[in-house]
């Protein structure tokens, strides 16, 4: 009987692609929250478009850089990756009340929540044990 879980190696190559696709989204939400905390014109005006006041984009911006943090902290990377899925969970939400295009606008958090789990999966033993796709 085995009591400690197991984990499966991973190749150093996989290792490799999921700290890049780690990476790319660190980079993409970093800079989505520089634009929300300067903030732009463009940002204020997306953001009344969504029907959200001007004025909270900053917070937006707070918001995405706090749990981009948590996840580019490898510590704390599996807590940040929770938190950014329920902030895009919110963004898809959005998307689809307001009637954004499927493919581009709303399923786009879809597609930065798979490279945010897919980049961890291959980077981290934890979520490898957690998800054991290959036993």
């Amino acid at each position: 009987m085995h009591s400690a879980i197991e984990t499966s190696a991973i190749s150093n190559s996989a290792l490799w692609t999921g700290r890049a696709l780690s990476g790319l989204v660190i980079a993409f939400l970093i800079f989505d929250a520089a634009i929300k905390l300067v903030p732009l014109q463009v940002v204020l005006d997306t953001t009344a478009a969504l029907g959200f006041p001007p004025e909270l984009a900053r917070t937006l911006g707070v918001l995405t850089l706090a749990c981009t943090a948590l996840y580019a902290w490898p510590r704390t990377a599996v807590l940040g990756a929770i938190l950014l899925t329920g902030y895009l969970g919110g963004a898809i939400a959005i998307h689809v009340r307001i009637g954004n295009p499927l493919f581009t606008h709303t399923l786009f958090g879809v597609y930065l929540g798979l490279m945010i789990w897919g980049g961890l999966y291959l980077r981290d033993d934890r979520v490898r044990a957690l998800i054991p796709f290959v036993r």
